[in-house]
């Protein structure tokens, strides 16, 4: 038989048999594709690696949606806002428009209650010798003077008030310098003062006034402000309690038995307070009783 031409190699195979000649290629490439299969480790390792790249993908993209989300949010609540302060303010900087309404609120002057027209005319008919502008002056003047008390810690500057307002003062002036605070008030501007009120009770005429001012405070503790600024206006509100007292004792002593005032000669009752002669027996009134007016309370309205 002629020779074969060729390679001539053998391949070992299967239980212990060796393949020889052309017959082997199949058999080296079958087996060459068997032995160069990947281990199943790695495979799953490249499709871990698959999967995460993929889960990234999906992680950007979420964030991508959801700052877009925020941002088109952001630009809606931006213009409500501009559209909200331009309607306030008359401008679309929000933080213009309010530091524009806290200097406004510091040179406009604080409403009082006015009442002046609806009260007077019942003073003036309980008490016919009522001088409205002189009580009025009185108050803010009273007012200024109790406040610059309390700046310079003096009760002496108070001009005039009743036992109670005076034991005010000295209270609030003793708290101060228990605590080591120094209220001041400076540049005090009166605007407006009413009548607030008036009440009659129990031996006893109240009429309220009511002022509007304006003055700079601050409070310092030790060198420090602690409160309020030195260069800043504030507005304020403050009721002064006007008293008439027809019977100091009556009032201080027999108050909360309830006791009406009564003439001291018939002993029948006063019609009102300012009555100056008895209805009954016609005996002077004003001649058996002390009349007073005079300041008792104090007090900032907010």
């Amino acid at each position: 038989m002629p020779q074969q031409s060729g390679t001539v190699s053998a391949v070992p195979g299967c239980c212990g048999l060796t393949v020889q000649g052309r017959a082997a290629a199949p058999f080296r490439m079958a087996l060459g594709s068997c032995l160069s299969v990947e281990p199943f480790e790695r495979q799953q390792e490249r499709k871990d690696g698959s999967g995460g790249m993929e889960g990234k993908i999906v992680a950007l993209t979420l964030a991508a949606v959801a700052l877009g989300a925020g941002y088109a949010a952001y630009r809606n609540i931006r213009r409500k806002v501009r559209q909200f302060s331009r309607a306030a303010f008359g401008t679309s900087d929000l933080l213009q428009g309010l530091q524009g309404v806290e200097r406004e609120s510091e040179v406009t002057p604080k409403s009082v209650s006015a009442a002046t027209s609806i009260c007077l005319p019942n003073i003036l008919r309980d008490f016919p010798e009522f001088q409205y502008d002189e009580m009025k002056r009185r108050a803010e003047n009273v007012l200024t003077s109790f406040l610059r008390a309390l700046d310079e810690q003096d009760e002496s500057r108070l001009t005039e008030g009743t036992s109670e307002l005076k034991g005010q003062l000295a209270l609030r002036i003793g708290m101060l310098k228990d605590e080591g605070r120094q209220e001041h008030y400076e540049d005090i501007r009166i605007h407006r003062t009413e009548i607030a009120s008036y009440r009659k009770d129990r031996g006893r005429c109240s009429v309220v006034f009511q002022t509007a001012l304006q003055y700079r405070f601050w409070v310092e503790r030790d060198g420090q402000v602690v409160e309020g600024a030195r260069e800043k206006l504030r507005q304020c509100r403050y009721n002064v309690e006007l008293l008439y007292i027809q019977d100091r004792d009556l009032v201080e002593n027999q108050e909360e038995a309830g006791l009406a005032m009564n003439c001291p000669n018939c002993g029948a009752p006063l019609p009102q307070l300012g009555a100056k002669v008895c209805a009954y027996c016609g005996s002077p009134v004003v001649a058996f009783n002390l009349r007073i007016w005079n300041f008792s309370n104090l007090q900032e309205v907010r």
